[in-house]
Formats: structure tokens, C-alpha cells, sequence
């Protein structure tokens, strides 16, 4: 098992953006098959980063074809747009 952990900043006055591209992450549960479990969140204390996804895929390959899904490209442009730093691990658990 791989868990895939994710975390951005964004810019400031995005917060209406930012919430549509963690619904757009949450929508994907259950519609990408290789997305075994996943927990999308917002930091609820004053910290480095915004928001963080954590996620379990069965491999290194089913987060690869995670990753290249059309539909998590789509939810993903959004981000670029609007973020200011993004950092994430992948480890087996």
C-alpha cells in the first residue's frame, strides 16, 4: 500500500477557489477506482500550509495512474492556479 500525502499554500483571497478544488478532490473518491481511502482537509490553526489530501492506493502504479486520470488533471489546473507552494510524500505503509 503507497500513501500519497499532499499539502499547498494559496494565495490569499482564493479561499472560494481553494474550497472548489478540495470539493473537486473529495468528488474523486469513489469514482477513481485506484483511490482506496482519502481524507481532504483544511488546517484549522494558523500554520505553514493551507490544506492537505491523504490518500492510499494500492501501488506506486495506481497512484501513477492516479495522477494521469483526466479528471484529476482537470481538479489539479485549478490548483496550479491558485497555489502558492505545494509539497508531498509518497511511502508504503
Amino acid at each position: 500500500m503507497i500513501k500519497h500525502i499532499v499539502m499547498w499554500k494559496f494565495r490569499p483571497g482564493t479561499e472560494r477557489e481553494m474550497q472548489e478544488f478540495l470539493d473537486g478532490l473529495k468528488g474523486l473518491y469513489g469514482v477513481i477506482p485506484q483511490i482506496r481511502e482519502q481524507q481532504v482537509g483544511i488546517n484549522c490553526v494558523d500554520g505553514n500550509y493551507d490544506a492537505v489530501l491523504i490518500s492510499l492506493f494500492d501501488s506506486l502504479a495506481d497512484l501513477e495512474t492516479y495522477k494521469k486520470d483526466p479528471r484529476h488533471v482537470a481538479v489539479s489546473a485549478l490548483c496550479k492556479a491558485i497555489r502558492t507552494d505545494r509539497v508531498a510524500v509518497d511511502f508504503e505503509v
